[in-house]
């Protein structure tokens, strides 16, 4: 395999681990317009939790399972706790943070500062050999993840009732709320499913990206870039979003190692001047 073509498989797999951090975020912030701040502690929480069910069980499927429960239990009572902040921002985005302090400190005791990688199953392990290439087993099952969970949400959006009262939401809540639909349950049903797509990439970014202190703070950044540049409340912004960001991230480390974060927010800055809603957004 020639080093671009591998480069673009990297740019893809960490894409698609963006993408599922990103795409609850981006949900959140255009439903319920909350800057999310604990989003990344969410998704070092899922991993945590993960490891250690999957070193207890043995069991991948089972430590991913509980990384995605544990954190869509925990986003319950974030958006429970939000309710004391509804409608101020800064107010908000305090709250958030503060949390994602109180997690990251648990973690940190609990856990200590050393580096864990999730244990992941037989088959996903070792190199994969098609059309001539090697590359990673685990990194393209990433990739399928994200492409499934791209597929499945797509179909929840676009062919479900549920689908249709986020995005009704994401254009006038107040209008869903006045013909009579409960907002509040759609606020926690979307709240609850993006923690619980963090906790899922926590769990599957803890196998080639591992867990450590500060991976909450790194992860919420890039996923803070693709909501920009895709546009808040849009799959599809999110999912072009996460394909742009990683791409600029894994060929900027590779090209422009002393310029790596600037290869990103660069472009992102010039699109915020020309485009403030982002590629897919669109003006309140």
């Amino acid at each position: 395999m020639s080093f671009t073509v591998f480069q673009i498989f990297n740019g893809l797999t960490f894409a698609a681990l963006l993408f599922l951090v990103a795409s609850g975020f981006t949900l959140i912030f255009g439903l319920m317009r909350i800057v999310n701040l604990a989003h990344g502690a969410m998704y070092l929480m899922g991993g945590y939790v993960a490891y250690a069910v999957a070193t207890q069980s043995g069991s991948f499927v089972l430590g991913v399972i509980a990384g995605a429960v544990a954190t869509a239990l925990m986003g319950l009572v974030e958006q429970s706790l939000l309710r004391f902040a509804k409608g101020v921002e800064l107010r908000q985005v305090l709250m958030t943070l503060g949390l994602a302090l109180i997690i990251d400190d648990a973690a940190l005791v609990i856990f200590g500062g050393d580096t864990f990688s999730m244990p992941t199953p037989e088959i996903l392990k070792g190199p994969l050999e098609f059309f001539g290439m090697t590359y990673p087993r685990y990194r393209l099952f990433v990739l399928l993840v994200g492409i499934i969970i791209f597929i499945l949400l797509w179909l929840l959006m676009n062919r479900t009732k549920l689908g249709a009262l986020i995005r009704a939401g994401v254009d006038d809540a107040e209008t869903v709320e006045a013909m009579g639909v409960n907002i509040r349950k759609v606020f926690i049903i979307t709240f609850m499913l993006g923690m619980a797509l963090a906790g899922i990439a926590g769990a599957l970014g803890g196998a080639f990206l591992s867990l450590y202190p500060s991976a909450d703070s790194e992860i919420l950044v890039y996923s803070l870039a693709v909501v920009i540049i895709g546009g808040r409340g849009s799959l599809v912004g999110a999912a072009v979003g996460s394909l742009a960001v990683a791409m600029l991230s894994t060929f900027g480390q590779v090209w422009f190692p002393e310029l790596s974060y600037f290869v990103i927010f660069g472009p992102m800055a010039l699109l915020l001047a020309f485009r403030p809603t982002g590629l897919f957004g669109r003006p309140n």
